[in-house]
């Protein structure tokens, strides 16, 4: 774990957005219809927006002269600090709207409380990017609930998505010594905090989206202290980060 907390919570930030802006984008070309491959697109940009300033960020805390750019393709997977969820392949498009709503739910509590940050960097860059999460939980949760109350078929898509997702879950508000750092100097909030009003915002989409919650407490860890790590992450900065890796220092 980096020595500063403040630096290792700004890379959680940033990864989760890096990561997950990255995975959405390999819709981009391929989505079920043009309205979707566009609104996904959008949705990427956004992350990756994000993520440019939580970098960015991080990068002027460290001192060490990195930018954002070198954190994102410089980095290996050991030092990446996302969540497990945000790792998690595609799928089917049901299983990319499934996870996204599951980030989008929380992702949006947790900017809303960043806006109240004691840092004012944080909450400025919170400020932003609550706007377009609240976006992005409002269209998650809609297609969520369209496709789960939808044909039998998508139904059993979309009931599979939660199964195979929720274990993932978990991780968003389990804290460990850097959350509890940032808690106890007003920079972030007690991620358990979080867990009530996500629960309850999760039963009522799902209820209307007929899907049943799986009745389990268990969850993977290991992602946000770059302890634990899936498969995919690998394989996905193997791609993400090529042209970096292989031309050092190329510019447009």
């Amino acid at each position: 774990m980096a020595a500063d907390p403040f630096f290792e919570f700004l890379c959680r930030m940033g990864d989760n957005t890096l990561v997950l802006g990255h995975r959405v984008s390999e819709w981009c070309g391929t989505a079920p219809v043009l309205e979707e491959d566009i609104a996904l697109a959008n949705t990427a940009l956004d992350l990756i927006g994000q993520t440019q300033m939580w970098l960015g960020l991080a990068g002027e805390v460290e001192g060490k002269g990195r930018s954002a750019d070198d954190l994102a393709m410089l980095r290996d997977a050991w030092d990446f600090r996302n969540v497990l969820l945000t790792e998690q392949p595609n799928g089917d498009f049901g299983q990319t709207m499934m996870r996204q709503f599951l980030f989008d739910a929380w992702h949006v509590a947790m900017l809303d409380a960043l806006t109240r940050s004691t840092d004012p960097r944080v909450a400025e860059i919170a400020a932003k990017a609550v706007k377009e999460a609240s976006y992005h939980v409002e269209r998650s949760g809609d297609t969520v609930i369209g496709l789960g109350d939808g044909t039998d078929e998508s139904h059993r898509r979309m009931q599979a998505a939660l199964d195979l997702l929720w274990p993932y879950v978990g991780e968003l508000f389990v804290p460990d010594s850097v959350d509890d750092a940032m808690a106890e100097a007003g920079i972030a909030p007690d991620l358990t905090d979080l867990r009530a009003a996500y629960d309850d915002h999760l039963a009522k989409v799902m209820a209307t989206a007929t899907l049943t919650i799986p009745d389990s407490a268990f969850a993977h860890k290991g992602g946000k202290s770059g302890f634990r790590h899936s498969e995919h992450l690998g394989h996905m900065l193997t791609e993400m980060q090529w042209l970096q890796r292989a031309y050092p220092g190329a510019t447009w």
